[in-house]
């Protein structure tokens, strides 16, 4: 169904509902109701922009088909590799990278929530 596609790639992007709908300039609670399939009949307009904010087609966000959807191959280059093999060698774990990924969620949300402020401050100005 559309509300669970929409959640697949929104999580698999790493978007927050909030994120997701300031990304792509939408309702944040519309945007929840269609994840719970409380609403199932979005405007296209508004398809479109959470489409290309996700980096995908509306074929794929109504039919869950497209040609432009190919299975997610995660391969790592050999900088990435460098990257782990080095961390490793260095005594970083697994559960060191999921708390500086943690971390760096974190970062990464006080900034949008920085930003936002800044930008209302602009506004009122």
């Amino acid at each position: 169904m559309l509300g669970e596609r929409l959640k697949r790639l929104r999580k698999r992007k790493g978007y927050s509902l909030s994120e997701l709908s300031e990304l792509a300039g939408v309702s944040k609670s519309y945007l929840s109701y269609l994840e719970r399939n409380i609403q199932t009949n979005p405007s296209l307009q508004f398809l479109n922009k959470i489409a290309v904010t996700l980096e995908t087609d509306l074929e794929f966000l109504l039919n869950g088909e497209s040609e432009n959807d190919k299975p997610e191959v995660l391969v790592l280059d050999e900088e990435w590799k460098r990257l782990v093999q080095r961390a490793i060698a260095e005594g970083m774990s697994k559960e060191d990278f999921i708390h500086f990924k943690e971390y760096m969620e974190f970062q990464k949300w006080q900034g949008a929530k920085k930003n936002k402020s800044n930008k209302e401050e602009e506004e009122k100005a």
